[in-house]
């Protein structure tokens, strides 16, 4: 069996049909559609496969079909012959593989093979089929299955397309000439091995003369030297990338490419002028005095600048760099003074701070300026020669004594008057002043050193001509010491004595202080008075270190006989003069063990003989009996007081709660009050008295007398009724039994007669007779229903 192609056999073609009695098995012919020739493969092997393998090489399996077919018919790939097909009908050709029913179709008589749909080699570039001759009755195979390609044979119908889409790329200014900047790629999906469709060159269609790009590679180089990127700092070239090898009626795709120029440090920084600023001489240190800025044409970290004061006289400024702005701050340093100087001149250089090696053959990167600054007077507040005095006086000075003087001007060309005061604030108690004028502090209260050692004063100075300009010094008094106390004991001493003390034993040691501070320290005496030194008990010793020691003369201390000692000490300092003081030490007189701990002290208790006499017993029974005589009286003078009103279990105020919880019964709900009291005013109750006491006081208030029979309410005048109504009702409430004896809450449910309205209530319904007509109740809804039952119809 044998394949053809579509165009006529040639010599290998005619050698293989000579050649096809001669194999065993037969074999397949290929020629491919578009008129080349394959080898055929048989399944023998013989002699004849060395030799073609040796003198063909060509693959014999395998069609080309050319992609994108734009024919009505379908395309003609092949055909397929067997040798055991002799023309009468009876083997089948049958195709399988890929696309063997939806692209490729075989007619199964003649072995014609044609491709139904247009193929595109981007999407596949081949195919895998099978070929089978079979007999048609009962399909089986009379060859081999063979196998074989159907290639799609590119053409040139896909342009060159850039990946990456636009680019961007930097390249530092004043670069050499063909310096790299960046390499463009464009892809061509077309068949790079079979003819120039995937070939591509580049060429640049927009940047010249700025830059080139190699044809084969891609690379853009810089076409121009030392472009400057503060004349132009971007450029955008398009390129092409075409295929083809760039011959006519190849295709072509662009690409943009925006190319910035980086900056770097070829320009130095400079002035545009020199400066002036004008200060006033009040402005405070460190504040800023003037800004200035040297341009640079270059950006970033070429454009940092430092700055230095190269000459500003006496050093009064100095001068930092702004980050954000790059400017030069020149901030003051001392304070100025208009009346020393009122004009400098300041020089000032910038300098690049990254400088760039490469370009300092371009000249120097620095320049400087100068500013004059000039000094504006103003009114300043008076100066003091010195801002912190200390001065002292002694404690004992008289009132008025001078302590000191403070001394201050003005420092303006005025001149001024100066005037002095004292800030009260820090001299609340008011003990010092000042003279206005001169400015000497003298004291104007006696001082007290223990009190009050350092007196802190502001001393204030103010212009006579603007009392607003104010100067302050501070001085610092000391009130110096005299020795004007007596020493006294340091501690309130509780010395114990013991009964077994023996004669010249030590009891207590003693020492002092003095609020005074003398300048070498303090040096007490310690003696007794005169009037005790020859007493028998006690003597004192003076042990020289501003200590004394209390020394018992005997032994035998008895606290039956005596349980305190009070031994007077007097103590003299060393002052100029002396002074003394004399103190008294207390001695308890206690029971001490053999080691000398007190074991009690104070008084002895005295014992009583034992058991007591007739009379004092008689006498203690007699007061037991009085104080109960006097418990029983109390108790029956209790008894005949009048009881409570009602009991505390009879307290059930239970039926003086209302609840609104629910809907009551209206008048006709009479068990839990009485209303008819509240219908007629006029009902006469009759008074009763209280069953539970005695009736010899009805009410702590006079009550008004009545007739035996009350009076009308409604016949009696407006402020009367009222007065009336409530004194009947306060009786009624005192003299009723069952009332509680507290106070609870009384209804007076009374309207006067004087309401224009009249009354709204119908309470008084039953016993007045009333032609009103209550029939619109029946119109109020179903809240007034019950009313319009009751006064809507008068004939009810």
């Amino acid at each position: 069996m044998r394949w053809y192609g579509s165009g006529s056999l040639g010599r290998a073609g005619t050698l293989l049909a000579l050649l096809l009695p001669l194999w065993e098995l037969g074999c397949w012919g290929l020629i491919s559609a578009s008129g080349g020739q394959n080898h055929a493969q048989h399944t023998a092997v013989g002699p004849w496969e060395m030799l073609h393998r040796h003198k063909r090489s060509w693959v014999w399996n395998q069609f080309f079909v050319l992609e994108e077919y734009t024919g009505e018919e379908p395309l003609y790939v092949g055909k397929l012959h067997s040798d055991v097909d002799k023309g009468d009908g009876k083997v089948k050709y049958v195709l399988s593989g890929e696309g063997s029913t939806s692209i490729f179709t075989i007619d199964e008589n003649t072995g014609d093979i044609h491709a139904t749909k247009r193929l595109d080699r981007e999407e596949q570039a081949y195919y895998t089929l099978q070929a089978q001759a079979v007999d048609r009755i009962t399909n089986i195979p009379v060859e081999p299955r063979s196998e074989f390609l159907v290639k799609v044979q590119d053409i040139n119908d896909n342009e060159p397309k850039f990946m990456d889409g636009h680019y961007m790329a930097g390249v530092p200014e004043m670069s050499a000439l063909g310096t790299m900047v960046v390499q463009v790629a464009a892809t061509d999906a077309d068949d790079p091995t079979y003819g120039n469709s995937a070939r591509v060159v580049y060429s640049i269609i927009s940047g010249q003369p700025y830059f080139s790009v190699e044809p084969k590679t891609g690379v853009i180089r810089t076409a121009l030297p030392n472009m400057d990127r503060e004349v132009k700092d971007q450029y955008v070239l398009v390129i092409q990338a075409k295929d083809m090898v760039g011959q006519m009626g190849g295709l072509s795709g662009t690409t943009s490419v925006t190319i910035t120029l980086t900056d770097v440090n070829d320009n130095p920084p400079r002035f545009s002028q020199n400066y002036q600023y004008t200060v006033l001489e009040s402005l405070p240190v460190a504040s800023v005095v003037a800004r200035v800025k040297a341009v640079d044409a270059d950006i970033g970290p070429n454009a940092e600048m430092e700055y230095r004061i190269m000459e500003d006289g006496p050093g009064l400024f100095n001068i930092t760099t702004d980050e954000d702005t790059q400017e030069g701050v020149i901030i003051l340093q001392k304070p100025l003074d208009f009346e020393t100087k009122n004009s400098f001149n300041v020089r000032i250089e910038a300098t690049n701070r990254n400088v760039d090696p490469a370009f300092v053959h371009l000249g120097s990167f620095s320049d400087t300026t100068s500013v004059k600054v000039t000094v504006e007077d103003v009114n300043e507040p008076p100066v003091y020669s010195t801002q912190l005095s200390r001065m002292g006086v002694s404690e004992d000075a008289r009132v008025g004594t001078s302590i000191g003087k403070v001394s201050a001007h003005d420092p303006d060309s005025s001149n001024s008057a100066i005037r002095y005061s004292i800030d009260r604030n820090t001299d609340l108690e008011r003990f010092f002043n000042v003279d206005a004028l001169s400015g000497v502090i003298s004291t104007a209260k006696p001082l007290d050193r223990e009190v009050n050692s350092v007196h802190n004063l502001t001393i204030l100075a103010m212009e006579s001509q603007d009392p607003t300009k104010i100067g302050k010094c501070f001085v610092a008094i000391t009130v110096l010491d005299i020795n004007d106390n007596a020493p006294v004991f340091a501690i309130e001493y509780e010395t114990l004595l013991c009964e077994n003390a023996a004669p010249g034993q030590v009891i207590q040691t003693i020492s002092a202080v003095d609020k005074d501070e003398p300048p070498s320290g303090h040096r007490f005496y310690f003696s007794l008075p005169v009037s005790v030194a020859g007493n028998t008990n006690f003597t004192l010793r003076d042990n020289k270190d501003n200590t004394a020691s209390i020394v018992t003369k005997r032994g035998g201390f008895r606290r039956r006989e005596q349980m305190l000692y009070r031994l007077p000490v007097l103590i003299v300092d060393s002052g100029s003069p002396a002074l003394s003081s004399t103190n008294t030490l207390s001695m308890n007189v206690c029971a001490c063990d053999s080691d000398g701990v007190a074991q009690s002290c104070g008084a002895v208790p005295y014992i009583l003989p034992a058991g007591l006499s007739t009379g004092a017993l008689v006498a203690i029974l007699g007061c037991i009996i009085t104080l109960l005589v006097m418990v029983l009286l109390i108790v029956s003078m209790r008894r005949k007081k009048k009881e409570p009103l009602i009991l505390e279990e009879e307290r059930d105020v239970r039926e003086n709660i209302v609840r609104y919880d629910c809907e009551g019964g209206g008048e006709e709900d009479t068990e839990a009050f009485d209303m008819v009291a509240l219908r007629n005013l006029n009902v006469i109750r009759d008074p009763k008295v209280r069953r539970d006491v005695t009736p010899d006081t009805h009410t702590f208030f006079p009550y008004p007398m009545s007739s035996s029979s009350q009076a009308v309410y409604k016949t009696l005048p407006d402020n009367v009724v009222f007065r009336e109504f409530i004194w009947d009702r306060l009786k009624d409430a005192d003299v009723e039994p069952s009332a509680p004896p507290y106070d609870s809450l009384q209804t007076y449910a009374f309207e006067g007669s004087g309401s224009v309205a009249e009354s709204l209530s119908s309470l008084e319904s039953l016993s007045t007779d009333s032609e009103q007509n209550y029939d619109y109740l029946s119109t109020w809804g179903p809240r007034f229903k019950k009313l319009a039952d009751l006064y809507g119809n008068s004939d009810d």
